[in-house]
This record gives C-alpha cells, structure tokens and sequence, in this order.
C-alpha cells in the first residue's frame, strides 16, 4: 500500500471516530432533553397539585369562617330567646303578683262588711227571723259569701281544731277540761283566705 493510500484510510478512520462521537453526543444530548422535558413536566404537576391543595385549603378556610358565623349568630339567637322568654315568665309572674295583691286588697275591704252582716243576723230575735226583711238580708249575706268563694276566698276552720299561730290568733286563754290542750275553744271573729294566702287570722280562745 503506498502512503497517500495509508493516509487516505487513516483519515477515514478518523472520520468514522469523529462521526461515532457525534453520535454519541447526539443521543447523549437528547437523552438529556427527554430527562429534563420529563423534570418539567412532573415539576409542573406537583406545582399544579400544590396549587390545588391551597385552593381546597382556601376553601376550607372560608367554609371555616361562615360556620363559625353561623354559630355565632346562631349562639346569640339561642340567648336572645331564652332571655326572652325569662322575661315573659318574671312578667307573667308579676302580673300575678300584682293581681293578687289587688284581689286581697279588695278582700280585706270586704270582710268588715261580712262581720256587719253576721253581727246584724245574728242580733235578730228568733220571732223575727222569718219576717221578709231579715229573710232578704240572709239571702244577701249568701250570696255575698258564695261571690266570694268563687273568687277563692274562704273562711278558716277554727273552733273545735288544734291551734296554728300560721291560721290563728290567740287573744284569750280559758280553762276547760272537756277540751284538750292548745284546742281552740271559741272563735270570736273569722279569718279568711285569698287562695293559699291568709287574709285575715281567725280571732280565737284557746283552752290551756
């Protein structure tokens, strides 16, 4: 082989090493594209589903703050309600108050006119009890006592019963022996009730 022969295949072969590393170059170039395409785009997905895990975190957050609203308004509605009907049941209750106390006040203002009508009945003659005035004031004092009762007023039992200072009023004291201690002997003048309230106290002798 002579030497422009020699040189010739030398510097194909050459040709052939350089082109090979081109090559090689070549693939490990776009090797290194794909990779780094593939990067981006897994990056891009975790940056997208982190974007989508702040707007549901977002969310919740504003969901969070209009429940908490919610109860808020909520909780002051529950108070304002039970604070109304406290005061409707303290309302009611004074209501009642106040109407008892005018209904015993006008009781009281009463009862001496009964005492009038059972002294004044009491005070007739038996020969007169059936003469038609008399008969007319007894049918007054009923129906003045029957008014009364419908409206929750009623007499206290005394005579005959043990004594109670809550019902009774003790003004004397007498010695009798057909009776048993602390037993009301006598009744001088009636008491009264106004529902479960006393009037008046029974005016009462008490055997000892």
């Amino acid at each position: 082989m002579d030497k422009d022969t020699c040189e010739e295949t030398k510097e194909c072969e050459t040709q052939e090493e350089v082109t090979e590393d081109d090559k090689e170059l070549e693939t490990d170039e776009s090797t290194d594209a794909s990779e780094d395409a593939d990067t981006k785009d897994a990056s891009k997905e975790a940056d997208t589903k982190q974007d989508a895990k702040k707007g549901l975190f977002n969310k919740k957050n504003k969901k969070d703050k209009k429940d908490e609203q919610i109860e808020e308004l909520t909780d002051r509605v529950k108070r304002q309600m039970a604070e109304f009907e406290n005061f409707r049941k303290r309302t009611e209750k004074e209501k009642s108050q106040m109407y008892d106390m005018g209904a015993k006040s006008i009781v009281e203002k009463i009862l001496p006119v009964i005492d009038n009508f059972e002294r004044g009945l009491a005070a007739v003659p038996e020969d007169a009890k059936d003469d038609p005035f008399v008969d007319g004031m007894n049918k007054i004092y009923k129906q003045m006592i029957s008014v009364l009762e419908e409206a929750g007023v009623k007499a206290i039992e005394a005579e005959g019963k043990e004594f109670d200072p809550d019902f009774h009023n003790a003004v004397m004291h007498v010695e009798d022996e057909s009776l048993g201690e602390n037993i009301v002997a006598e009744e001088l003048q009636k008491g009264y009730m106004y529902r479960d309230t006393v009037v008046r106290h029974s005016m009462v002798k008490v055997a000892n």
